[in-house]
């Protein structure tokens, strides 16, 4: 794993775009998203090839993960989990006691990934995604950070 900041703005936005070409983020958002001292990505890698990333924030307490991706060819190979893992890490660095994210109510494969690593419901969005056989809701997921 290794950290991304708003110099690797290119790489996490053409990576995003391959995760979720229905989707794509310039840019300049990332690097405004990935800026410290509240934001943070990280990258997943393959040798020397990224494979996955994650954009979260961290501040007041608490933790965000805005976008978590892994290559298609990567999927089901361990790298989201290492990524969620390293994530819960850094925010437990920045002194935040809680990690939320949303993910779709659909989406099986990432529920399962983050319901695995101690995340629970405590909320939902209804239509919070658009999807072309119309919206699904977005599950608002949380994980307690045990201070060690």
């Amino acid at each position: 794993m290794q950290t991304a900041g708003p110099l690797d703005a290119e790489i996490l936005a053409a990576l995003q775009s391959a995760c979720f070409p229905e989707e794509p983020w310039d840019a300049g958002s990332i690097a405004s998203l990935c800026a410290p001292p509240e934001g943070f990505a990280l990258l997943a890698l393959r040798g020397d090839e990224p494979v996955g990333f994650v954009l979260a924030r961290a501040a007041a307490g608490e933790g965000e993960i805005l976008v978590i991706g892994v290559l298609p060819a990567e999927r089901r190979s361990g790298v989201g989990r290492r990524l969620v893992e390293a994530t819960l890490a850094h925010a437990r660095q920045l002194d935040a006691e809680a990690l939320f994210l949303e993910v779709a109510e659909d989406n099986g494969a990432a529920r399962t990934l983050y319901m695995a690593n101690d995340f629970f419901s405590v909320g939902r969005r209804p239509g919070y995604y658009k999807r072309p056989s119309g919206p699904v809701a977005a599950l608002v997921l949380r994980h307690t950070i045990r201070k060690v």
